[in-house]
Parts: C-alpha cells; structure tokens; sequence
C-alpha cells in the first residue's frame, strides 16, 4: 500500500449550484449541501480506472462509482457506503483515496429505486421523499450484488471491507452483521439505535452480538444526533456478543461534530478527518483487507 495520501484541497471556492451540475453518478455535489467550501478535497484519477459502472442486481441496473488502480486485478476491496446525500462528488472522491491505497473501491448508488438523492435541494424532501423508504432488506441485497460484481472485476473479495458515513455508518454495522465475506469494516458516526420498523426492522444495538468481522467506530463527541449514551449501549452489546464483536473498538473525538470527516461542509475537522482516515487503513490492514 502507498502512504497516506490527502489531496489539495478544491480551488473551487464557494461553488454554486450552476457550477455543479451532476451529469452521472459520482459528478458534481449533491445540491442539499451547497454551496460546497473551501477546503473540499479532490484526489486526482491519475493512475486509477475511475467512474460510473452498472451493477446488475437481479435484473435491476444498479449504477455506481468504482475507483481502482489501472490494469490490476486481485486488489482487496472496500464497499464505500454513501451518506443521505447519495454518491456525489465527496463519495467518488473517498473511492479515489481508497484506489490510491492500492482498493478497488466501489460505491452503489442505493438511493436509486427511492430517486436521485443527490438532486433534492431540500433536506426534509430529501429525508421524507427518498431516504426513508428505502429499505434495509434491500439495500444488503444490493451490496450484494456489489460483491458479486467486485469478483468478476478485478477484486478479491477474500479481503473484503466495508465503510459508510452517518446513514452509511449505520449499514456498515449492519452489512457485517448480514454478509459472513467481510473481514473488517469502519463505521463513521453511523447511528447505532432506534426503534423498529418494517423498513428499518434492525439497527446496530440489535445486530452487534453476531457481526461477521470487526468494526472500528469513528464518532463525534460533540455530535448531538448521537448521544454518548447510544456509544456506550453499542459497547456493551459488543462485548456481550461473538469474537469480531468483542474485538470491535470505538474511537471517539471529544471535540467532533457529525459529519467531521466531510470535508466539504462546515462540519469538517481535519485533525479528527485525517486521524480517523489513517486509523481506517491501519484496521483494514490488520484485520486482513490490504
């Protein structure tokens, strides 16, 4: 694997919503977070097959964004599990991290049945409209399918891991709890509790004690969406769970909000992003995904 690499960041600036117009998965911001800052990162695609890819997953054409070295095969593989906000620009560009690593990385959009998250400007609409009818019966089915596309394309899905940011965090736990190939798996500031629903029958609390492989948890100490109180309930049943369970560990930053390793919103600490980044490589790494 190469070392650690963090690009410059955009020279874009404040970016504007004619500025970026999506035109396929993995383009443009989503338009619920702009104007985009600053300090977003781009990693370039020098050296790397990048772009849109289709999945098939049972008869239905799943779109998606693969990011891996070029002209190699048998690499690890990482599933980069989106935020609300789909795959944009910030998730094509963690899969671009990741393939500098020496990944294929593979992001699916699995907000496409529900609609294009990506293209709601409005949060609530965003939430009520898409992300909350998605269910999570069918969001394993389709990282499923994922997997099995990840094989016949270049990976090696024997050293398979998983990683998503806040509604991503939260199926990272629960993607290691349904799929036995995953060796190692990085949740960021995923919610681990809520109550049940028919879409939503599951969360993390309920899945801990049976996880396939073990997860490290990156969390905010100042995120006000998920109470320390959640974290301590989530270590209490992995340690009352199976091996992976007990060898899962939480790295909390006191100071972090939500959402710090978004380098394209306000919420973004670099110190607690590029930690939390080298700890994410280290615990692949050592649990076999490299």
């Amino acid at each position: 694997m190469r070392p650690d690499t963090f690009a410059r960041p955009s020279l874009f600036g404040e970016v504007s919503r004619r500025d970026f117009v999506r035109t396929s998965v993995g383009s443009g911001f989503a338009a619920a977070v702009l104007p985009v800052t600053a300090q977003a990162l781009t990693t370039d695609s020098a050296g790397l097959d990048a772009g849109a890819v289709r999945i098939d997953v049972n008869g239905f054409d799943m779109p998606a964004y693969r990011a891996a070295p070029a002209g190699r095969s048998g690499l690890p593989v990482v599933l980069v599990v989106s935020e609300v906000f789909g795959v944009h620009e910030h998730i094509a560009d963690v899969a671009r991290r990741f393939a500098k690593q020496g990944y294929l990385a593979i992001a699916p959009d699995l907000f496409v049945r529900q609609g294009d998250a990506t293209a709601q400007p409005d949060m609530a609409k965003l939430m009520s409209d898409i992300v909350s009818k998605v269910p999570d019966a069918q969001v394993m089915s389709d990282l499923d399918a994922t997997v099995a596309w990840a094989r016949g394309h270049g990976g090696d899905v024997s050293r398979l891991g998983v990683t998503g940011f806040c509604w991503g965090g939260r199926i990272t736990w629960l993607y290691t709890a349904h799929q036995p190939a995953v060796k190692a798996a990085v949740a960021w500031y995923g919610r681990l509790v809520g109550s049940a629903s028919a879409l939503a029958p599951q969360h993390p609390v309920d899945v801990a004690a049976r996880l396939a492989a073990p997860v490290l948890g990156l969390y905010g100490g100042a995120d006000t969406g998920i109470p320390p109180a959640t974290i301590e309930q989530m270590k209490a049943a992995l340690a009352a769970g199976n091996a992976a369970a007990k060898a899962s560990r939480f790295i909390v930053y006191p100071d972090a909000p939500h959402a710090f390793h978004a380098d394209y919103r306000p919420s973004y600490r670099p110190v607690a992003a590029q930690d939390g980044w080298k700890r994410a490589l280290a615990w692949f790494k050592a649990n076999g995904v490299a």
